[in-house]
C-alpha cells in the first residue's frame, strides 16, 4: 500500500513507477482525506509506503496531518518513504521518522530523488532548464531502478540528500513556509484566462472555483502550483513572483 501526494507530476510518476515495480496499490491522500478515510488494513507482511514532495525541506503539512490520523489494524513490519526533492530534503528524514514512531511504528527505508523545479514563488526561484529537467527525470529513474529491488527485499537503507545549513532550513524556514507562503490570496488570474476551468480540475485540495468565468481560491492552499504550471495559456500568476518565469509538469515538453 503506497500513500503519495503529488502537484505537478513528479511525485507522482516516482509512486507509479515504484507501485508498478512492488505490484502495489496507490492511494491519492489529499482524496482520502476528503473522504475522511484514514483507516486500513494491511496484509500479513505488507509493505506500507510514502510518496511525496520537499516542500521548504520538509513534508508538506498535509502529509503529515495524515499519517498523524492513519490508522492500521496492524503495525506495519517494513515502512518507508520516497520523496522528490529540487535540490535536497534538509531534515526531512528525521521530521518523518518522529511522525511514524509517535504512532509506534518504525520507519525501515527512505530515499530521495532530484526533480525537476516547480516551486516559483519567491524571487530567485526558478525553473530548471529543458535539458536539466530530462537530466533530472534521467536521475531519478535511475534511482528508481535501484532502490526498488531493496523495496522488494525490505531492505533498511537511508539515501537522502539533506544539503547544507539542513537543520535550520527544516527547523527555521519550514515553518515560515507554511504560515506565510502558503497564503492562495496573492493568486490571480490576467485577462489571457479563458475560463477553462484547468486550474479547477488540476487542484489536488479542490481549492479552486471559477465565478464568473474566472479562477478563485478559497484558503485551503498548499503552494503545490499546479494551478499555475498547468494553465494553457499561462493566465495564473502568483503577484510578481512568478511573472515570466515560464511553466513546468511532468512530462510536458520533456518526452
Amino acid at each position: 500500500m503506497i500513500f503519495y501526494f503529488s502537484g505537478c507530476g513528479n511525485s507522482k510518476h516516482v509512486a507509479e513507477t515504484i507501485a508498478t515495480g512492488l505490484n502495489d496499490t496507490l492511494i491519492f491522500i489529499p482524496e482520502a482525506a476528503r473522504e475522511g478515510h484514514y483507516e486500513y488494513t494491511l496484509a500479513e507482511g505488507e509493505r506500507l509506503g510514502f510518496v511525496f514532495p520537499i516542500y521548504s525541506w520538509a513534508p508538506p503539512k498535509l502529509v503529515l496531518d495524515f499519517v498523524e490520523k492513519l490508522q492500521l489494524k496492524a503495525k506495519p513490519d517494513y515502512l518507508y518513504f520516497a520523496c522528490t526533492c529540487g535540490d535536497n530534503c534538509g531534515h526531512t528524514e528525521k521530521v518523518f521518522r518522529k511522525a511514524v514512531e509517535a504512532k509506534g511504528w518504525l520507519l525501515s527505508a527512505c530515499f530521495s530523488v532530484q526533480m525537476p523545479e516547480t516551486y516559483i514563488g519567491m524571487p530567485g526561484f526558478k525553473l530548471d532548464t529543458e535539458e536539466k529537467a530530462k537530466q533530472k527525470i534521467n536521475e531519478a529513474d535511475a534511482i528508481l531502478t535501484r532502490n526498488i529491488p531493496r523495496l522488494l527485499n525490505k531492505e533498511c537503507f537511508s539515501e537522502i540528500v539533506k544539503g547544507s545549513l539542513s537543520w535550520l532550513k527544516t527547523n527555521l524556514v519550514n515553518p515560515g513556509f507554511n504560515q506565510y507562503a502558503t497564503d492562495d490570496t496573492k493568486y490571480l488570474s490576467t485577462d489571457k484566462c479563458i475560463s477553462c476551468g484547468k486550474c479547477v480540475s488540476v487542484c489536488p485540495l479542490q481549492n479552486i472555483t471559477l465565478e464568473g468565468g474566472r479562477p478563485k481560491w478559497h484558503g485551503n492552499c498548499t503552494m503545490c502550483m499546479a494551478c499555475y504550471h498547468h494553465c494553457p495559456v499561462n493566465a495564473i500568476q502568483y503577484g510578481k513572483g512568478t511573472v515570466g518565469k515560464g511553466q513546468y509538469y511532468f512530462g510536458k515538453n520533456l518526452r
